[in-house]
C-alpha cells in the first residue's frame, strides 16, 4: 500500500494535505507521528473521569490534528465533540448525545489508526 492508498482506505484526504505539505515524505512522516499522539487517550480518559474541558481540549487538539493531516473521517466526528464540549455550552441532559459523538470518534480513529499500522508494516 502506498501512500496515497492509505489515505483512500480511511477516507482521507491526501490531495490536498499534499498540496499544503508539499512533499510526500513530510506528509508520511507526521502521518507516522500521529501514532504517538496521546490526544485520543487523553479525550477518552477525561471523558471517564467526566472532566469535561480537558476533554474538550483533548478534542480539539485531536480535531486539529486531524485537519493538518487530512484524517477526513476523523477530523469531521472530532470537530463535532469539540462543539459539543464546548465549555458552557451543554448540560447534562446533553450526555447522551455526546457519548454517541465519543462513540463515532473512536470508530473513526481505530480505523484510522489500523490504516496507519497497516500502512507502517509495510514500509519494514
Amino acid at each position: 500500500m502506498n501512500l496515497q492508498e492509505c489515505y483512500q482506505a480511511f477516507g482521507g484526504d491526501y490531495e490536498d494535505t499534499m498540496k499544503r505539505m508539499g512533499m510526500e515524505r513530510l506528509l508520511q512522516k507526521f502521518m507516522l507521528k500521529f501514532l504517538d499522539d496521546k490526544s485520543f487517550e487523553e479525550l477518552c480518559s477525561s471523558m471517564e473521569q467526566k472532566k469535561y474541558e480537558e476533554a474538550f481540549r483533548a478534542a480539539h487538539t485531536l480535531k486539529g490534528l486531524c485537519l493538518n493531516l487530512g484524517f477526513k473521517p476523523l477530523a469531521e466526528s472530532s470537530s463535532n465533540l469539540t462543539e459539543a464540549l464546548r465549555p458552557q455550552q451543554f448540560e447534562e441532559s446533553d450526555m447522551v448525545e455526546i457519548m454517541k459523538m465519543l462513540e463515532q470518534v473512536k470508530r473513526d480513529y481505530e480505523m484510522t489508526v489500523s490504516v496507519i499500522m497497516e500502512f507502517k508494516e509495510g514500509l519494514a
